[in-house]
Protein backbone atom coordinates (compact mmCIF):
# COMPACT_ATOMS: atom_id res chain seq x y z
CA UNK A 1 0.00 0.00 0.00
CA UNK A 2 1.67 3.38 -1.27
CA UNK A 3 0.93 6.51 1.20
CA UNK A 4 -1.24 9.37 -0.42
CA UNK A 5 0.35 12.73 -0.55
CA UNK A 6 -1.85 15.74 1.23
CA UNK A 7 -3.03 16.67 -1.84
CA UNK A 8 -4.66 13.22 -3.17
CA UNK A 9 -8.66 13.60 -3.82
CA UNK A 10 -9.25 9.92 -3.00
CA UNK A 11 -10.16 8.48 0.27
CA UNK A 12 -8.27 5.70 1.54
CA UNK A 13 -10.23 3.44 3.84
CA UNK A 14 -7.70 0.66 4.29
CA UNK A 15 -7.16 0.86 8.08
CA UNK A 16 -11.18 -0.27 8.85
CA UNK A 17 -9.89 -3.49 6.49
CA UNK A 18 -9.23 -5.37 9.61
CA UNK A 19 -13.45 -4.67 10.85
CA UNK A 20 -14.52 -7.17 8.03
CA UNK A 21 -11.80 -9.96 7.81
CA UNK A 22 -11.38 -13.11 9.68
CA UNK A 23 -9.72 -12.82 13.33
CA UNK A 24 -11.35 -9.16 13.49
CA UNK A 25 -11.38 -9.90 17.50
CA UNK A 26 -7.51 -10.32 17.43
CA UNK A 27 -7.07 -7.32 15.71
CA UNK A 28 -9.17 -5.13 17.56
CA UNK A 29 -7.27 -6.46 20.59
CA UNK A 30 -3.95 -5.76 18.98
CA UNK A 31 -4.57 -2.64 18.44
CA UNK A 32 -6.07 -1.86 21.47
CA UNK A 33 -2.94 -2.85 23.37
CA UNK A 34 -1.23 -0.27 20.80
CA UNK A 35 -3.34 2.74 22.29
CA UNK A 36 -2.57 1.28 26.40
CA UNK A 37 1.07 1.57 25.30
CA UNK A 38 0.37 5.26 24.06
CA UNK A 39 -1.16 5.88 26.98
CA UNK A 40 1.69 4.75 28.94
CA UNK A 41 3.89 6.95 26.44
CA UNK A 42 5.33 4.01 24.87
CA UNK A 43 6.26 4.33 21.28
CA UNK A 44 7.57 0.85 19.90
CA UNK A 45 6.59 -2.49 20.89
CA UNK A 46 7.62 -5.87 20.06
CA UNK A 47 5.68 -8.85 18.64
CA UNK A 48 6.07 -10.24 22.18
CA UNK A 49 5.28 -7.57 24.23
CA UNK A 50 2.07 -7.08 22.16
CA UNK A 51 1.55 -11.15 23.15
CA UNK A 52 2.27 -10.30 26.67
CA UNK A 53 -0.63 -7.20 26.59
CA UNK A 54 -3.43 -9.44 25.24
CA UNK A 55 -6.26 -10.93 27.44
CA UNK A 56 -5.39 -14.25 28.80
CA UNK A 57 -8.43 -16.05 27.73
CA UNK A 58 -8.26 -15.16 24.41
CA UNK A 59 -4.58 -14.59 22.86
CA UNK A 60 -3.32 -16.72 20.25
CA UNK A 61 -1.31 -19.89 21.43
CA UNK A 62 1.82 -18.85 20.51
CA UNK A 63 3.97 -15.42 19.42
CA UNK A 64 3.71 -15.97 15.84
CA UNK A 65 0.02 -15.79 15.47
CA UNK A 66 0.63 -12.05 16.43
CA UNK A 67 3.35 -11.32 14.58
CA UNK A 68 1.42 -12.17 11.30
CA UNK A 69 -1.40 -10.18 12.65
CA UNK A 70 0.54 -7.46 13.08
CA UNK A 71 2.21 -8.14 9.45
CA UNK A 72 -1.70 -7.74 7.87
CA UNK A 73 -1.78 -4.54 10.24
CA UNK A 74 1.05 -2.91 8.14
CA UNK A 75 -0.12 -3.45 5.32
CA UNK A 76 -3.59 -2.10 5.91
CA UNK A 77 -1.97 1.37 6.79
CA UNK A 78 -2.57 0.56 11.17
CA UNK A 79 0.94 0.28 12.04
CA UNK A 80 4.45 0.75 10.95
CA UNK A 81 7.25 -1.62 11.18
CA UNK A 82 10.96 -0.46 11.57
CA UNK A 83 13.83 -2.99 11.78
CA UNK A 84 14.81 -3.80 15.24
CA UNK A 85 18.45 -3.39 15.47
CA UNK A 86 18.36 -3.04 19.53
CA UNK A 87 19.37 -6.90 19.68
CA UNK A 88 21.70 -7.14 16.79
CA UNK A 89 24.63 -8.83 18.82
CA UNK A 90 26.42 -10.84 15.83
CA UNK A 91 25.57 -10.71 11.81
CA UNK A 92 23.13 -13.36 11.37
CA UNK A 93 21.38 -10.89 13.10
CA UNK A 94 20.92 -8.46 10.41
CA UNK A 95 19.34 -11.29 7.49
CA UNK A 96 16.65 -12.19 10.70
CA UNK A 97 13.03 -10.79 10.72
CA UNK A 98 12.72 -8.40 13.52
CA UNK A 99 10.77 -6.01 14.06
CA UNK A 100 9.19 -2.93 16.21
CA UNK A 101 5.72 -1.16 15.47
CA UNK A 102 4.16 1.71 16.35
CA UNK A 103 0.76 3.41 15.48
CA UNK A 104 0.50 5.40 12.49
CA UNK A 105 -1.66 8.67 12.58
CA UNK A 106 -4.37 6.61 10.27
CA UNK A 107 -4.26 3.72 12.58
CA UNK A 108 -4.97 6.08 15.38
CA UNK A 109 -7.55 8.20 13.67
CA UNK A 110 -9.05 4.92 13.22
CA UNK A 111 -9.15 3.92 16.33
CA UNK A 112 -10.53 6.96 17.40
CA UNK A 113 -13.44 6.78 15.06
CA UNK A 114 -14.08 3.18 16.60
CA UNK A 115 -14.11 4.36 20.18
CA UNK A 116 -16.58 6.90 19.57
CA UNK A 117 -18.25 4.76 17.70
CA UNK A 118 -18.61 2.38 20.81
CA UNK A 119 -19.41 5.14 23.06
CA UNK A 120 -22.41 6.45 21.09
CA UNK A 121 -24.10 3.20 21.02
CA UNK A 122 -23.41 2.36 24.53
CA UNK A 123 -24.72 5.75 25.67
CA UNK A 124 -27.73 5.77 27.55
CA UNK A 125 -28.23 9.57 28.14
CA UNK A 126 -29.83 10.87 31.08
CA UNK A 127 -31.98 13.52 31.80
CA UNK A 128 -29.31 16.20 33.28
CA UNK A 129 -31.50 18.64 35.97
CA UNK A 130 -28.40 19.69 37.35
CA UNK A 131 -27.57 21.19 33.82
CA UNK A 132 -31.20 23.16 34.09
CA UNK A 133 -29.11 24.68 37.21
CA UNK A 134 -25.79 25.60 35.20
CA UNK A 135 -27.49 26.83 32.32
CA UNK A 136 -29.26 29.28 34.66
CA UNK A 137 -26.41 30.26 36.27
CA UNK A 138 -24.87 31.37 33.17
CA UNK A 139 -27.68 33.13 32.58
CA UNK A 140 -27.59 35.23 34.99
CA UNK A 141 -23.90 35.80 34.40
CA UNK A 142 -24.55 37.45 30.95
CA UNK A 143 -26.96 39.56 32.49
CA UNK A 144 -24.50 40.61 34.91
CA UNK A 145 -21.54 41.23 32.61
CA UNK A 146 -23.98 42.71 29.61
CA UNK A 147 -24.80 45.69 32.51
CA UNK A 148 -21.45 46.64 32.55
CA UNK A 149 -20.33 49.66 30.40
CA UNK A 150 -17.33 48.10 29.09
CA UNK A 151 -17.92 44.30 29.36
CA UNK A 152 -15.21 41.88 30.01
CA UNK A 153 -14.04 39.73 26.46
CA UNK A 154 -12.63 37.19 28.62
CA UNK A 155 -15.54 36.82 30.47
CA UNK A 156 -18.00 36.42 27.88
CA UNK A 157 -16.61 34.33 26.53
CA UNK A 158 -15.84 31.70 29.56
CA UNK A 159 -19.83 32.16 30.10
CA UNK A 160 -20.99 31.75 26.49
CA UNK A 161 -18.77 28.67 26.32
CA UNK A 162 -19.92 27.29 29.74
CA UNK A 163 -23.44 27.53 28.56
CA UNK A 164 -23.18 26.17 25.23
CA UNK A 165 -21.56 23.57 26.65
CA UNK A 166 -23.96 22.43 29.30
CA UNK A 167 -26.64 23.21 26.61
CA UNK A 168 -25.45 20.72 24.16
CA UNK A 169 -24.69 17.96 26.94
CA UNK A 170 -27.91 18.43 27.65
CA UNK A 171 -29.71 18.11 24.51
CA UNK A 172 -27.96 15.04 23.74
CA UNK A 173 -28.22 13.30 26.74
CA UNK A 174 -31.84 13.89 26.76
CA UNK A 175 -31.91 12.38 22.91
CA UNK A 176 -29.97 9.53 24.11
CA UNK A 177 -32.46 9.00 27.16
CA UNK A 178 -35.31 9.23 25.50
CA UNK A 179 -34.33 6.67 22.69
CA UNK A 180 -33.10 3.97 25.13
CA UNK A 181 -36.49 5.04 26.82
CA UNK A 182 -38.26 4.28 24.02
CA UNK A 183 -36.60 0.89 23.68
CA UNK A 184 -37.28 -0.31 26.84
CA UNK A 185 -40.77 0.73 26.23
CA UNK A 186 -41.05 -1.35 23.42
CA UNK A 187 -39.78 -4.84 25.47
CA UNK A 188 -36.65 -5.94 22.71
CA UNK A 189 -34.98 -8.23 25.19
CA UNK A 190 -36.24 -7.46 28.35
CA UNK A 191 -36.67 -10.04 31.61
CA UNK A 192 -39.69 -9.09 33.67
CA UNK A 193 -38.47 -9.41 36.68
CA UNK A 194 -35.56 -6.38 36.03
CA UNK A 195 -38.41 -4.47 34.17
CA UNK A 196 -40.43 -4.37 37.66
CA UNK A 197 -37.95 -3.68 39.36
CA UNK A 198 -36.31 -0.95 37.54
CA UNK A 199 -40.17 0.85 36.48
CA UNK A 200 -40.91 2.68 40.02
CA UNK A 201 -37.52 4.25 39.73
CA UNK A 202 -37.54 5.68 36.25
CA UNK A 203 -41.15 6.98 37.17
CA UNK A 204 -40.05 8.99 39.95
CA UNK A 205 -36.98 10.30 37.78
CA UNK A 206 -38.76 10.98 35.23
CA UNK A 207 -41.32 13.01 37.09
CA UNK A 208 -38.48 14.65 39.24
CA UNK A 209 -36.99 15.74 35.80
CA UNK A 210 -40.18 16.95 34.55
CA UNK A 211 -41.15 18.85 37.31
CA UNK A 212 -37.33 20.88 37.35
CA UNK A 213 -38.07 21.56 33.67
CA UNK A 214 -41.39 23.05 34.16
CA UNK A 215 -39.82 25.26 36.99
CA UNK A 216 -36.61 25.86 35.28
CA UNK A 217 -37.13 26.39 31.99
CA UNK A 218 -39.93 28.66 32.49
CA UNK A 219 -37.12 30.50 34.14
CA UNK A 220 -34.65 29.96 31.47
CA UNK A 221 -37.26 31.34 28.54
CA UNK A 222 -37.64 34.59 30.60
CA UNK A 223 -33.84 35.28 30.89
CA UNK A 224 -33.33 34.94 27.13
CA UNK A 225 -35.91 36.83 26.58
CA UNK A 226 -34.34 39.30 28.96
CA UNK A 227 -31.49 39.30 27.13
CA UNK A 228 -32.52 39.68 23.86
CA UNK A 229 -35.41 42.06 24.23
CA UNK A 230 -32.70 45.16 25.61
CA UNK A 231 -30.57 43.83 22.48
CA UNK A 232 -27.91 42.74 24.90
CA UNK A 233 -26.78 39.26 22.81
CA UNK A 234 -25.45 40.93 19.87
CA UNK A 235 -22.40 42.40 21.63
CA UNK A 236 -21.41 39.60 23.91
CA UNK A 237 -21.80 37.64 20.60
CA UNK A 238 -19.17 39.75 19.10
CA UNK A 239 -17.03 40.06 22.28
CA UNK A 240 -16.66 35.92 22.01
CA UNK A 241 -16.03 35.83 18.07
CA UNK A 242 -13.52 38.26 18.66
CA UNK A 243 -11.90 36.57 21.33
CA UNK A 244 -11.81 33.32 19.45
CA UNK A 245 -10.38 34.83 16.31
CA UNK A 246 -7.44 36.61 18.21
CA UNK A 247 -4.79 34.02 17.22
CA UNK A 248 -5.62 33.79 14.05
CA UNK A 249 -3.11 34.83 11.15
CA UNK A 250 -3.37 38.31 10.39
CA UNK A 251 -4.09 37.59 6.77
CA UNK A 252 -7.12 35.33 7.91
CA UNK A 253 -8.35 37.44 11.14
CA UNK A 254 -11.14 39.11 9.52
CA UNK A 255 -12.52 35.79 7.90
CA UNK A 256 -11.97 34.26 11.61
CA UNK A 257 -13.61 36.60 13.24
CA UNK A 258 -16.74 36.07 10.77
CA UNK A 259 -16.36 32.58 10.98
CA UNK A 260 -16.78 32.60 15.11
CA UNK A 261 -19.65 34.88 14.91
CA UNK A 262 -21.79 33.17 12.76
CA UNK A 263 -21.13 29.93 14.81
CA UNK A 264 -21.87 31.28 18.29
CA UNK A 265 -25.37 33.14 16.45
CA UNK A 266 -25.82 29.30 15.62
CA UNK A 267 -25.39 28.34 19.03
CA UNK A 268 -27.42 30.86 20.69
CA UNK A 269 -30.14 30.33 18.21
CA UNK A 270 -30.25 26.99 18.95
CA UNK A 271 -30.80 27.28 22.92
CA UNK A 272 -33.30 29.91 22.20
CA UNK A 273 -35.40 27.64 20.40
CA UNK A 274 -34.99 25.14 22.68
CA UNK A 275 -36.42 26.89 25.29
CA UNK A 276 -38.73 29.73 23.97
CA UNK A 277 -41.59 28.75 21.54
CA UNK A 278 -42.58 30.68 18.81
CA UNK A 279 -45.53 31.06 16.68
CA UNK A 280 -46.61 27.47 14.83
CA UNK A 281 -43.70 26.44 16.70
CA UNK A 282 -43.08 24.87 20.22
CA UNK A 283 -40.20 24.76 22.12
CA UNK A 284 -37.92 21.68 22.19
CA UNK A 285 -38.03 21.90 26.20
CA UNK A 286 -41.95 21.75 25.88
CA UNK A 287 -41.80 19.02 23.44
CA UNK A 288 -39.44 16.78 25.82
CA UNK A 289 -41.80 17.38 28.20
CA UNK A 290 -44.52 16.24 26.64
CA UNK A 291 -42.36 13.31 25.12
CA UNK A 292 -41.67 12.41 28.83
CA UNK A 293 -45.49 12.51 30.25
CA UNK A 294 -46.66 10.53 27.92
CA UNK A 295 -43.96 7.59 28.58
CA UNK A 296 -45.31 7.33 32.08
CA UNK A 297 -48.49 6.07 31.17
CA UNK A 298 -46.85 3.98 28.26
CA UNK A 299 -44.55 2.70 31.29
CA UNK A 300 -48.06 1.59 33.19
CA UNK A 301 -49.51 -0.18 30.00
CA UNK A 302 -46.34 -2.17 29.49
CA UNK A 303 -46.69 -3.35 33.61
CA UNK A 304 -50.28 -4.48 32.67
CA UNK A 305 -49.30 -6.66 29.48
CA UNK A 306 -46.31 -8.19 31.43
CA UNK A 307 -48.66 -8.41 34.76
CA UNK A 308 -51.36 -10.52 32.05
CA UNK A 309 -48.71 -12.17 30.60
CA UNK A 310 -47.57 -14.15 34.48
CA UNK A 311 -50.54 -14.37 34.71
CA UNK A 312 -51.45 -16.60 31.35
CA UNK A 313 -53.32 -14.84 29.58
CA UNK A 314 -52.45 -15.62 25.36
CA UNK A 315 -51.49 -12.45 23.74
CA UNK A 316 -50.11 -12.37 19.57
CA UNK A 317 -46.40 -12.78 20.96
CA UNK A 318 -47.03 -15.83 23.10
CA UNK A 319 -48.93 -17.13 19.70
CA UNK A 320 -46.50 -17.02 17.82
CA UNK A 321 -44.15 -18.60 19.88
CA UNK A 322 -46.70 -21.59 20.42
CA UNK A 323 -47.15 -21.98 16.74
CA UNK A 324 -43.39 -22.23 16.28
CA UNK A 325 -42.96 -24.55 18.32
CA UNK A 326 -45.96 -26.68 16.52
CA UNK A 327 -44.13 -25.92 13.28
CA UNK A 328 -40.64 -27.40 15.09
CA UNK A 329 -42.37 -30.23 15.99
CA UNK A 330 -44.38 -31.48 13.03
CA UNK A 331 -43.50 -34.51 11.47
CA UNK A 332 -43.22 -33.60 7.84
CA UNK A 333 -43.72 -30.94 5.11
CA UNK A 334 -47.32 -31.92 4.69
CA UNK A 335 -48.09 -31.38 8.03
CA UNK A 336 -46.61 -28.05 8.12
CA UNK A 337 -48.71 -27.57 5.45
CA UNK A 338 -51.62 -27.77 6.65
CA UNK A 339 -51.02 -26.14 10.30
CA UNK A 340 -50.08 -23.74 7.99
CA UNK A 341 -53.39 -23.31 5.96
CA UNK A 342 -55.00 -23.48 9.37
CA UNK A 343 -53.05 -20.90 11.22
CA UNK A 344 -53.31 -18.09 8.41
CA UNK A 345 -56.55 -19.61 5.95
CA UNK A 346 -54.16 -19.00 2.73
CA UNK A 347 -56.96 -21.57 0.89
CA UNK A 348 -56.82 -21.78 -2.64
CA UNK A 349 -60.06 -19.55 -4.31
CA UNK A 350 -63.38 -21.15 -4.03
CA UNK A 351 -65.59 -18.38 -5.47
CA UNK A 352 -65.16 -18.89 -8.98
CA UNK A 353 -68.14 -20.59 -10.14
CA UNK A 354 -67.79 -22.37 -13.52
CA UNK A 355 -71.20 -22.63 -15.64
CA UNK A 356 -71.93 -25.00 -18.65
CA UNK A 357 -71.00 -23.38 -21.55
CA UNK A 358 -67.72 -23.41 -19.66
CA UNK A 359 -67.71 -26.84 -18.78
CA UNK A 360 -68.74 -27.94 -22.32
CA UNK A 361 -65.79 -25.70 -24.18
CA UNK A 362 -63.33 -27.84 -22.01
CA UNK A 363 -64.26 -31.25 -22.53
CA UNK A 364 -64.26 -30.15 -26.44
CA UNK A 365 -60.86 -28.76 -25.77
CA UNK A 366 -58.89 -30.33 -22.40
CA UNK A 367 -56.24 -27.87 -21.26
CA UNK A 368 -53.26 -30.27 -20.24
CA UNK A 369 -52.28 -30.23 -16.37
CA UNK A 370 -48.43 -29.52 -17.18
CA UNK A 371 -49.53 -26.61 -19.18
CA UNK A 372 -47.96 -23.24 -18.15
CA UNK A 373 -50.75 -20.81 -16.86
CA UNK A 374 -48.79 -18.01 -18.87
CA UNK A 375 -49.55 -19.98 -21.76
CA UNK A 376 -53.02 -21.22 -20.80
CA UNK A 377 -56.44 -20.28 -22.91
CA UNK A 378 -57.57 -17.12 -20.62
CA UNK A 379 -60.90 -17.31 -18.37
CA UNK A 380 -62.67 -14.35 -19.31
CA UNK A 381 -64.40 -12.78 -16.22
CA UNK A 382 -67.06 -10.27 -16.11
CA UNK A 383 -65.67 -6.51 -15.65
CA UNK A 384 -68.65 -5.84 -13.34
CA UNK A 385 -67.51 -9.02 -10.87
CA UNK A 386 -63.89 -7.73 -11.04
CA UNK A 387 -65.19 -4.22 -10.15
CA UNK A 388 -67.48 -5.34 -7.93
CA UNK A 389 -66.69 -8.81 -6.33
CA UNK A 390 -70.85 -9.75 -7.31
CA UNK A 391 -72.67 -10.59 -10.35
CA UNK A 392 -76.29 -9.91 -10.74
CA UNK A 393 -77.79 -12.36 -13.68
CA UNK A 394 -80.55 -10.66 -15.41
CA UNK A 395 -84.18 -10.99 -14.53
CA UNK A 396 -86.44 -8.90 -12.23
CA UNK A 397 -84.79 -7.01 -9.53
CA UNK A 398 -84.71 -8.17 -5.81
CA UNK A 399 -87.36 -7.40 -3.31
CA UNK A 400 -86.61 -4.63 -1.31
CA UNK A 401 -85.85 -5.85 2.13
CA UNK A 402 -87.40 -3.98 5.19
CA UNK A 403 -85.16 -2.73 7.76
CA UNK A 404 -87.92 -1.08 9.90
CA UNK A 405 -86.94 -4.36 12.69
CA UNK A 406 -83.33 -3.65 12.64
CA UNK A 407 -83.50 -0.20 12.82
CA UNK A 408 -86.18 -0.34 15.49
CA UNK A 409 -83.77 -3.05 17.59
CA UNK A 410 -81.23 -1.32 17.17
CA UNK A 411 -82.79 2.36 18.68
CA UNK A 412 -83.66 0.09 21.91
CA UNK A 413 -80.63 -0.76 22.38
CA UNK A 414 -78.66 2.69 22.07
CA UNK A 415 -81.96 3.91 23.97
CA UNK A 416 -80.87 1.06 26.64
CA UNK A 417 -77.30 1.99 26.94
CA UNK A 418 -78.17 5.50 27.13
CA UNK A 419 -80.35 4.99 29.92
CA UNK A 420 -77.71 2.97 31.70
CA UNK A 421 -74.84 5.33 31.45
CA UNK A 422 -77.56 8.39 32.45
CA UNK A 423 -78.14 5.96 35.74
CA UNK A 424 -74.38 5.55 36.42
CA UNK A 425 -73.77 9.15 36.24
CA UNK A 426 -77.17 9.97 38.31
CA UNK A 427 -75.35 7.18 40.79
CA UNK A 428 -72.29 8.92 41.05
CA UNK A 429 -73.05 12.34 41.09
CA UNK A 430 -72.36 13.66 44.67
CA UNK A 431 -74.36 16.78 44.76
CA UNK A 432 -71.22 18.17 46.64
CA UNK A 433 -68.03 17.25 48.06
CA UNK A 434 -68.32 13.46 50.25
CA UNK A 435 -65.86 10.68 50.85
CA UNK A 436 -64.79 8.39 49.05
CA UNK A 437 -65.91 5.93 52.18
CA UNK A 438 -69.50 7.09 51.32
CA UNK A 439 -69.15 5.83 47.65
CA UNK A 440 -70.64 2.63 48.78
CA UNK A 441 -71.51 -0.56 46.76
CA UNK A 442 -71.33 0.45 42.88
CA UNK A 443 -73.03 -1.86 39.71
CA UNK A 444 -70.50 -2.49 37.26
CA UNK A 445 -71.68 0.27 34.69
CA UNK A 446 -71.25 2.74 37.48
CA UNK A 447 -67.69 1.29 39.05
CA UNK A 448 -66.29 1.11 35.56
CA UNK A 449 -67.44 5.16 34.89
CA UNK A 450 -65.92 5.70 38.55
CA UNK A 451 -62.49 4.02 37.87
CA UNK A 452 -62.38 6.07 33.94
CA UNK A 453 -63.00 9.46 35.93
CA UNK A 454 -60.66 8.45 38.52
CA UNK A 455 -58.36 7.92 36.02
CA UNK A 456 -58.75 11.24 34.61
CA UNK A 457 -58.06 13.17 37.55
CA UNK A 458 -55.40 10.94 38.59
CA UNK A 459 -53.28 12.00 35.18
CA UNK A 460 -52.84 15.13 36.35
CA UNK A 461 -51.90 14.97 39.74
CA UNK A 462 -48.35 16.15 40.40
CA UNK A 463 -46.03 15.77 43.47
CA UNK A 464 -46.64 18.32 46.73
CA UNK A 465 -50.75 18.66 45.19
CA UNK A 466 -53.09 18.08 47.55
CA UNK A 467 -55.75 18.73 45.36
CA UNK A 468 -57.01 18.44 41.48
CA UNK A 469 -59.80 18.54 39.12
CA UNK A 470 -60.63 17.18 35.79
CA UNK A 471 -63.04 16.70 33.49
CA UNK A 472 -63.75 13.60 31.48
CA UNK A 473 -63.16 12.51 28.36
CA UNK A 474 -66.42 13.23 26.37
CA UNK A 475 -66.67 16.34 28.35
CA UNK A 476 -70.13 14.76 30.65
CA UNK A 477 -68.58 14.89 34.22
CA UNK A 478 -65.96 16.82 35.92
CA UNK A 479 -64.55 15.74 39.18
CA UNK A 480 -62.43 17.45 42.01
CA UNK A 481 -60.22 14.82 44.61
CA UNK A 482 -58.66 16.78 47.43
CA UNK A 483 -56.25 14.78 49.83
CA UNK A 484 -56.97 14.40 53.69
CA UNK A 485 -54.38 13.77 56.85
CA UNK A 486 -56.45 11.94 58.69
CA UNK A 487 -54.98 8.22 57.28
CA UNK A 488 -58.17 6.75 57.09
CA UNK A 489 -58.99 4.29 54.37
CA UNK A 490 -61.77 3.83 51.31
CA UNK A 491 -63.50 1.12 50.12
CA UNK A 492 -65.71 1.30 47.20
CA UNK A 493 -67.97 -2.18 47.11
CA UNK A 494 -68.55 -4.11 44.00
CA UNK A 495 -70.11 -7.17 43.12
CA UNK A 496 -66.78 -8.71 41.85
CA UNK A 497 -64.63 -7.76 44.81
CA UNK A 498 -63.50 -4.67 46.85
CA UNK A 499 -61.52 -1.51 45.78
CA UNK A 500 -59.54 0.19 48.40
CA UNK A 501 -57.02 2.93 48.90
CA UNK A 502 -56.34 6.22 50.90
CA UNK A 503 -60.04 8.32 51.71
CA UNK A 504 -59.71 11.20 49.33
CA UNK A 505 -62.92 14.15 49.64
CA UNK A 506 -64.46 13.66 45.84
CA UNK A 507 -67.03 16.06 44.05
CA UNK A 508 -68.30 14.45 40.82
CA UNK A 509 -70.67 17.01 38.61
CA UNK A 510 -72.53 16.00 35.91
CA UNK A 511 -72.23 18.52 33.36
CA UNK A 512 -75.13 17.36 30.69
CA UNK A 513 -77.85 17.84 33.81
CA UNK A 514 -77.53 21.59 33.21
CA UNK A 515 -76.21 23.04 36.80
CA UNK A 516 -78.07 20.98 38.73
CA UNK A 517 -76.24 19.12 41.86
CA UNK A 518 -78.19 16.73 43.00
CA UNK A 519 -77.02 13.21 43.30
CA UNK A 520 -77.82 10.55 45.82
CA UNK A 521 -75.78 11.74 48.39
CA UNK A 522 -77.55 14.81 49.64
CA UNK A 523 -79.50 12.31 51.65
CA UNK A 524 -77.87 11.34 55.08
CA UNK A 525 -74.25 9.70 55.42
CA UNK A 526 -74.53 6.13 54.09
CA UNK A 527 -72.84 3.50 56.17
CA UNK A 528 -69.64 2.91 56.09
CA UNK A 529 -68.66 -0.37 54.46
CA UNK A 530 -66.77 -3.30 56.82
CA UNK A 531 -62.57 -3.14 56.16
CA UNK A 532 -61.14 -5.52 54.27
CA UNK A 533 -57.79 -7.07 54.75
CA UNK A 534 -56.22 -5.18 51.96
CA UNK A 535 -53.10 -2.73 52.40
CA UNK A 536 -52.83 0.49 51.13
CA UNK A 537 -50.66 2.90 50.51
CA UNK A 538 -49.75 5.86 53.30
CA UNK A 539 -52.55 8.96 53.00
CA UNK A 540 -51.23 11.96 50.86
CA UNK A 541 -50.18 10.04 47.93
CA UNK A 542 -53.01 9.72 45.11
CA UNK A 543 -54.70 6.64 44.61
CA UNK A 544 -52.39 4.47 42.14
CA UNK A 545 -52.11 0.41 41.55
CA UNK A 546 -49.70 -1.28 43.57
CA UNK A 547 -47.60 -3.66 42.13
CA UNK A 548 -47.33 -5.69 45.79
CA UNK A 549 -51.10 -5.44 46.63
CA UNK A 550 -53.61 -5.10 43.18
CA UNK A 551 -56.48 -2.44 43.73
CA UNK A 552 -59.82 -5.15 43.13
CA UNK A 553 -59.49 -8.42 44.55
CA UNK A 554 -62.10 -11.00 44.27
CA UNK A 555 -64.72 -11.39 46.80
CA UNK A 556 -66.44 -14.71 46.15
Amino acid sequence: MTAQTPGQNSADYGPFAHLTVPNAALYRQVMRAFLAAKERFAVHLRPEDVYAALDAGSRPADVEAVAKALDSLVAWGNLRADPDTARVTAVEDFYRKRFIYQLTRAGEAAEAALGTYDEVLGRRGELQAVALHDIVTQLRALLVIASEDEPDPAKAYVALSVLTARFSDLADNARAFMGSLQRTIDLHDIEVEAFLAYKDRLIQYLERFIQDLITLGGRIALLIGELEDQGRVGPLLCLAAAREATDAAPEDAEHAEAAAHEKWAARWSGLAQWFVSAEGRESQARLLRGRALGSIPQLLSVVRQLNERRAGRSDRSADFRALARWFAQAPDDAARHRLWRVAFGLHPSRHLTVDADTLTERTAAPEPASTPWGEARPLRISPQLRRTGSYERRGKPRKVADRGETKRRLAEIAARQAEQAGAARDRLATGGPVRLSRLGELDPLAFQLFLRLLGDVLSTWRPGMTSTVATSGDGSMEIRLTALDDGSTAEVHTPDGVFSGPDHLIDIVDLTAAGERGGPFAAPALPIPQPATLSVPRQGTPLRPSRATPQLTEDR
